[in-house]
């Protein structure tokens, strides 16, 4: 990839200071022509942008594919609903007429990781845009494929002006970049240190800031859970994207009256997965996005047996590819159960009851969401106030829909993506009051 120097960047983000001058001027509905247009160049291009992701960071094309289609459902969303969202609403007040209205507020700075590149960015710019804000956005070095064919799908003929624009840029001057005029606002989706790093570097300059940090989510299996469904699902929640996604679960927490079912058929199960060309749409798991990362994870999997994690299967590297791996006998005090585990790494404790659950649950510094699988719903309904995640999803692993808030609390970050309230979050909610 070739950097550019902070003075380019300065001149693209007044490029595009100049550029929202005339998209605020929009009306809406030409600002969801432009969604439309987007959304028919993602099923139109579908194969070309998904080998764009395979090329860059491995991930199957099955799923790559998948991740295409999900931002073409996304755009559909916003498409039907922002019309409502974005409607003035009235408050009953003192005065003759009170009433909120949402508006934007200028160039946004996107600072978007490799995991889902498309994905991570859809989710962040077309709320946005459909609200009248644009974007300058420094995608992740190892996704340059990607990041060029994003600038071409959000750029249209029928505009004369650019609305979305690169910042091929090292991340050294990131803070640069927050800190122009022009800025006001920054996305995040990234480690925790980057996270700490945007945060100061936004409040230091008085800019709205969303962050979303990662996760090491718990997926809870009671007693009474339906084993197949839980099991199932859990190679997906672990697996899918070799393991490579904030909200995969990544601390399974299994009643100890289950537990040589649960490893039997996990093991079964996490086996079977489909090795293979990335390319080949009938692959399940590939390399994983850099050597380096499998590098990593290879460490803290030694790590954690050496202090007592029980090997159930997997545990190999070659090169960049990481074995799906099961780890059991799981302690707290281990680096799989500490840290956010960014990989094909399955870590999975014993528990007796369900306090001790919930308990093991909330040890994370993390709270991005958390799965439970049991047949006692309500009972499980009545009990999601004491997570402390984002998100609670009963017999269902943790997805982000664009229909549903997404983000979470403690070191996850801050903010909220997708929804109305993903919406909100760089609007202008501006009062209007007539007496």
């Amino acid at each position: 990839m070739n950097y550019i120097n902070k003075e380019k960047a300065f001149w693209v983000v007044e490029e595009l200071h100049d550029s929202y001058q005339k998209w605020r001027k929009c009306t809406l509905q030409k600002r969801i022509e432009i969604i439309e247009e987007v959304r028919d160049k993602l099923l139109k291009n579908t194969e070309l942008y998904a080998r764009a992701i395979t090329s860059d960071m491995n991930k199957p094309i099955s799923q790559a594919i998948a991740e295409i289609k999900k931002c073409a459902y996304l755009c559909d969303y916003y498409i039907e609903n922002s019309e409502n969202f974005l409607k003035p609403q009235q408050i009953k007040t003192k005065w003759t007429e009170s009433y909120i209205t949402f508006e934007p507020i200028g160039v946004l700075l996107g600072v978007m990781p490799w995991n889902f590149p498309f994905w991570q960015v859809f989710r962040f710019v077309i709320p946005n845009l459909i609200l009248g804000n644009i974007f300058v956005v420094k995608h992740a070095s190892n996704v340059p494929k990607s990041a060029d064919l994003l600038e071409t799908i959000f750029n249209s003929d029928k505009l004369k002006f650019p609305i979305y624009k690169n910042l091929f840029l090292e991340s050294k001057f990131v803070a640069d970049i927050i800190a122009h005029k022009h800025i006001k606002g920054v996305s995040l989706t990234g480690s925790e240190p980057a996270g700490r790093a945007i945060a100061q570097c936004a409040g230091q300059h008085l800019k709205k800031s969303v962050l979303e940090l990662g996760g090491s989510a718990a997926f809870i299996v009671c007693e009474d859970a339906d084993l197949e469904l839980a099991v199932s699902t859990a190679v997906n929640a672990r697996m899918q994207n070799a393991g490579q996604s904030c909200i995969a679960a990544k601390r399974f927490l299994v009643h100890e009256n289950l537990k040589e079912k649960f490893l039997s058929l996990f093991k079964l199960k996490v086996e079977a997965l489909k090795k293979g060309d990335k390319f080949d749409l009938n692959t399940e798991i590939g390399e994983m996005a850099r050597e380096d990362l499998a590098i990593e994870l290879e460490k803290l999997v030694n790590e954690s047996i050496s202090l007592g994690a029980k090997l159930i299967c997997g545990g190999k590297r070659e090169g960049s590819f990481y074995e799906p791996t099961i780890l059991s006998e799981v302690t707290p005090e281990m680096p799989v159960f500490k840290e956010e585990t960014f990989g094909p790494v399955a870590a999975v404790t014993f528990f007796k009851t369900f306090d001790e659950a919930v308990t093991l649950s909330n040890l994370s510094d993390f709270g991005l969401g958390v799965s439970v699988f049991s047949k006692d719903v309500e009972f499980i309904k009545s009990q999601t106030y004491r997570f402390e995640e984002g998100a609670v999803y009963i017999n269902e692993m943790l997805i982000s829909d664009p229909h549903l808030p997404f983000g979470g609390v403690k070191n996850s970050g801050y903010g909220r993506e997708l929804s109305q309230f993903g919406m909100y979050e760089f609007a202008n909610i501006k009062t209007v009051v007539i007496k």
